[in-house]
């Protein structure tokens, strides 16, 4: 991706830190009246009033976490800041600020580094976030981006991963497996790359399940869509590593059990397509493929009908007793136990 920007190259080292920050900074612009000061000082100043602070953080590296052969600069500097708003959504909180911090080569000129800024910028437009500090530095191995969101939300609004009950209903918001099927078709084009450069791939059969892999949205609009419903849920987890793998933490910090219906977990028809082609059977992508960054929640029995046929809200199983376990059962009425196979970072 970087080969192709030959015509201006401009190091790092003329700028310095600072005056890289600063260049990369100048033009983002305040949006929250909770910012007292942004970048500009040796720190941010936020002011919540009575409110609660919701603080997450994300690190991602190159190699690990991202493949910048396939992964334009831009849209990983959007999906960065995507990645952790996604966190402060999934405690019914809303985001209202980002640092941004990196490590960085000297094989990247600053023209590459303006474009991740670019990505991150559209982010921080689109869902009305202020960039408020960071930090830069040099790195020997690669590209690292370390993003920390802050959002807040009143004590009542707040939803852990601790409430559920027995009887709730399982919910999600969107489609599963579509992130994990893009990245199949992109990593199997760069093996087909490897092998003739001149090939050009027709990615837009794919640009559903692509676009779910390099370029996903949080889901900002379920805590308003919730509070128009009238429903607070129980507990909720966004869906970063895994169906399976956030059912089991819900189920672990709630102290209950699971019955998870395969017949009833939404996959777009571009994934069922996808799988076909891959011959990967579509309920395993669901449970394990990962980073979808849906919302994943319980709500209490008597709030059904208030949800019942949202188009962007499907009810997929509901907790149990905890001494009944954690299990998917299959369009055959088969009970199978649910384990955690989805993204493992210290997976060799």
């Amino acid at each position: 991706m970087l080969e192709d920007k030959k015509q201006e190259r401009t190091s790092l080292e003329e700028l310095g830190e600072f005056g890289l920050i600063e260049h990369l900074t100048n033009s983002f612009s305040l949006n929250q009246k909770s910012t007292v000061m942004g970048i500009g000082d040796d720190a941010a100043v936020l002011n919540f009033e009575n409110k609660q602070t919701v603080v997450s953080t994300d690190l991602l590296i190159e190699g690990v976490h991202f493949d910048l052969s396939y992964m334009p600069l831009k849209h990983l500097g959007y999906k960065s800041v995507m990645v952790n708003l996604s966190d402060i959504y999934a405690m019914n909180a809303t985001a209202t600020q980002v640092t941004v911090s990196l490590a960085v080569s000297n094989r990247f000129p600053l023209e590459a580094i303006e474009e991740l800024y670019q990505g991150i910028a559209l982010a921080t437009d689109k869902y009305k976030v202020d960039l408020v500090g960071g930090d830069t530095t040099s790195s020997t191995t690669g590209l690292l981006i370390s993003i920390t969101a802050i959002g807040y939300a009143k004590s009542s609004e707040l939803v852990y991963r601790s409430g559920a009950k027995p009887n709730d209903l399982l919910v999600v918001s969107g489609d599963l497996g579509g992130a994990y099927m893009g990245l199949q078709v992109l990593e199997r084009e760069k093996e087909v790359f490897k092998v003739n450069p001149n090939s050009q791939p027709d990615l837009e059969p794919y640009s559903y399940i692509v676009e779910r892999q390099l370029k996903p949205e949080a889901r900002k609009d379920i805590a308003g869509l919730l509070e128009t419903l009238k429903v607070k849920p129980t507990s909720m987890i966004d869906i970063s590593d895994g169906l399976s793998s956030e059912i089991l933490h819900l189920c672990k910090k709630s102290n209950v059990g699971c019955n998870l219906f395969e017949d009833k977990i939404p996959l777009d028809p571009t994934v069922i397509s996808a799988c076909e082609e891959f011959k990967i059977d579509s309920t395993m992508v669901a449970l394990n493929g990962g980073e979808d960054y849906e919302l994943l929640f319980t709500i209490d029995q008597k709030d059904f009908e208030k949800i019942k046929g949202n188009p962007n809200l499907t009810i997929i199983g509901h907790m149990t007793e905890v001494s009944e376990g954690a299990h998917l059962i299959t369009r055959g009425n088969t009970k199978i136990e649910l384990s955690a196979q989805g993204w493992n970072s210290f997976k060799p």
